[in-house]
């Protein structure tokens, strides 16, 4: 005798409910309410009622919209790289059905290693940290035991020690790229512009340009270079430290496009010409380089791509919290411009 067919029936018999509901739950009724309507799904795959007989439950039940928590100590402004970086995780994150909330940390919560007051970890599925420096904090918020990922983090983070996934941009290759095409030009005085214990990718930027000097038989001059606390970047700060340069240097290497604008406009306010006598790269690719004159050589970062990459790092971290952490450096590319001259044809 062959297996008796699962009827409407059996499944409204085997819940305690009426025929015509659960009739109404499979058809996808407003009228049903969305636990009954799950209830008669779940019953219905596992009784393998005609088309449910072949899918996974978590196909075809509604799922919860979700929290994704973003920290920030400096929310990226529109030329900064993070903000088109925010824009390409908000949406594949809201794909799948996750929200974004920001916080902001402030200095109180920095010194106070708290909480922001409208952050609760119970209704948090992940955290994204992005312009956080902070080693002590950044401890914090990897010890709440959620599911974080970090785009770039403190200088002197130990990948060992960080309970969390890291994303960066390539930082070291083109930057050491970079250097040595200026050495291979024929220039033998380059100084960096930047504090190297800002973040990581300030660090990794700071280790390509010496890297690249020391193969060539070239050692760091810190005398050309520019290198305090990144709170000290204005202006007139930067402005002054070239101004008490007795010889300057051929190139330099700057962290970032901002850096590398402020270099420039110093030196254009002394009277030199970039690239005849000084040459000037960034990185960033920001619409800044595009604008100043002349155009700055600098770095391309895959920004909206950085952020579908950090959303699905993070994704794949709420699905399977056990996973081992990754570190992943996303590919840059160098471009080079007006700002390093003769460099732009080769």
């Amino acid at each position: 005798m062959g297996k008796e067919k699962v009827t409407i029936q059996h499944i409204a018999d085997s819940l305690g409910i009426s025929r015509n509901t659960a009739s109404k739950a499979l058809n996808g009724s407003d009228s049903i309410p969305a636990e009954t309507r799950n209830k008669v799904i779940r019953k219905a795959i596992e009784l393998k009622y005609k088309q449910f007989a072949y899918v996974e439950s978590d196909n075809l039940l509604p799922k919860n919209p979700g929290n994704i928590a973003l920290f920030t100590c400096n929310l990226p402004n529109s030329s900064h790289f993070g903000s088109f970086l925010i824009s390409g995780l908000e949406k594949r994150i809201s794909s799948e059905g996750y929200n974004l909330s920001i916080h902001i940390i402030r200095e109180t919560e920095l010194s106070t290693q708290s909480l922001p007051n409208n952050f609760e970890t119970s209704k948090v599925d992940g955290i994204i940290c992005i312009e956080m420096f902070d080693k002590a904090y950044s401890e914090l918020v990897t010890s709440l035991g959620l599911p974080t990922i970090f785009i770039d983090c403190s200088s002197d983070v130990l990948y060992p020690e960080l309970k969390a996934d890291l994303l960066l941009m390539e930082n070291e290759h083109s930057t050491y790229y970079i250097t040595r095409k200026l050495i291979d030009s024929g220039l033998t005085r380059i100084g960096f512009a930047g504090d190297y214990d800002h973040c990581k990718s300030f660090n990794e930027r700071w280790a390509g340009y010496q890297r690249a000097l020391t193969e060539s038989g070239l050692q760091p001059e810190l005398s050309s270079c520019i290198v305090g606390e990144d709170r000290l970047f204005s202006d007139s700060w930067v402005a002054g430290q070239i101004e008490h340069m007795n010889t300057m240097p051929d190139a330099f290497i700057c962290a970032n496009d901002f850096i590398a604008v402020q270099v420039m406009k110093a030196l254009k306010s002394r009277g030199v010409q970039i690239p005849d006598e000084v040459r000037i790269c960034g990185f960033d690719d920001a619409p800044e380089s595009r604008i100043v004159e002349p155009h700055l050589s600098t770095v391309h970062i895959y920004n909206n791509e950085m952020g579908v990459t950090a959303a699905e790092m993070l994704l794949s971290r709420v699905k399977n919290p056990a996973q081992p952490y990754q570190i992943i450096h996303v590919r840059t590319e160098p471009i080079f411009r007006e700002s390093t001259g003769s460099l732009i044809a080769r």
